[in-house]
C-alpha cells in the first residue's frame, strides 16, 4: 500500500461503499496525481479509518477497509505559544509528523501573532496534508487560539508540564514514564515564558521541565518535545 496516493476525505463523504469527491479532490487526484478511472488510492477520514479505494468518474468505488497501526501510544495535546511570522505552519507540519493528538496555539504574554480566522483554518489544512504525508490514522486536532490562562483551565492531565529554558529542572527525557497515556506539553514563545506565567502553570498542575541546555527557538521546542516524549513511549 505505500506506493499509492492518500488523500483525507470527510465522514459524511462516505455513502454506501462509495466516497463521494469533492471538486478539488477529483482535481487533485486527476489532474495532480494524474490518476484514471479504475486506478487505485487510499481515502482516509482523519479519525483513525482507512480504505482501500478505485477512482471511477465523480466518486470512488470502496474495495476493502485497510488496519494502521501508525499511531503513538500516547495521547500529546501540545500547548504552544503562537510564533511570530508563519513559524506556527511548521510547528504544525512537524508535530503532526510526529503523532501530536492536538495542538492548543496560546496568546502569551510574549506572543507578538494575533492570528485571524482565515489561519486557523490553513492550519487545519497543513494539518490533514501532514498526516496524509506521514500516514497517520488521525489528523490532529488544531484547537482556537486563546490565552495562556484559558489554555491552562481547558487543558487538564495527569501528566502536565511546562517547558522552561531557564532554571534548574529535570529534563523532560527523565520525566516522562513509557506507560503513560495522555500528556499534555507546552511550549513557549520568543523570550520565553514570563515568571508569572510559569507560577500560574505550577499552580494549575504543571511540572517544569528542561528540553535541555541550550536556548532553542520558539519553532524548534514544540518538534524536540514532541520527539523526546515519541522516543520515550514509542516502543
Amino acid at each position: 500500500m505505500a506506493q499509492l496516493q492518500r488523500i483525507a476525505i470527510a465522514p459524511s463523504q462516505l455513502q454506501q461503499e462509495q466516497i463521494i469527491l469533492t471538486n478539488e479532490q477529483q482535481h487533485y487526484l486527476v489532474r495532480v496525481l494524474r490518476l484514471r478511472v479504475g486506478d487505485r488510492f487510499i481515502a482516509m477520514d482523519g479519525k483513525g479509518k482507512w480504505w482501500l479505494a478505485q477512482l471511477e468518474t465523480e466518486q470512488a468505488q470502496v474495495l476493502e477497509p485497510i488496519l494502521v497501526k501508525t499511531e503513538l501510544p500516547v495521547s500529546i495535546t501540545l500547548m504552544v505559544a503562537l510564533p511570530k511570522g508563519n513559524g506556527f505552519d511548521e510547528v504544525v507540519r512537524c508535530c503532526t509528523e510526529l503523532g501530536v493528538a492536538c495542538i492548543a496555539p496560546v496568546l502569551s504574554d510574549r506572543t507578538l501573532l494575533r492570528p485571524s480566522p482565515q489561519k486557523l483554518e490553513r492550519w487545519r489544512r497543513i494539518a490533514a496534508e501532514a498526516a496524509e504525508q506521514s500516514e497517520r490514522a488521525f489528523v490532529p486536532t488544531i484547537l482556537e487560539p486563546v490565552t495562556f490562562n484559558s489554555a491552562l483551565t481547558n487543558n487538564v492531565a495527569t501528566h502536565s508540564y511546562i517547558c522552561e529554558a531557564r532554571g534548574d529542572y529535570l529534563h523532560l527525557n527523565n520525566v516522562i514514564k513509557s506507560d503513560t497515556s495522555e500528556i499534555i506539553i507546552a511550549t513557549g514563545p520568543e523570550g520565553g515564558w514570563t515568571k508569572t506565567e510559569i507560577e500560574t502553570a505550577i499552580a494549575a498542575g504543571f511540572q517544569p521541565v528542561s528540553l535541555g541546555r541550550r536556548i532553542l527557538r520558539a519553532v524548534t521546542a514544540p518538534v524536540v518535545a514532541l520527539s523526546l516524549i515519541s522516543a520515550a513511549t514509542e516502543v
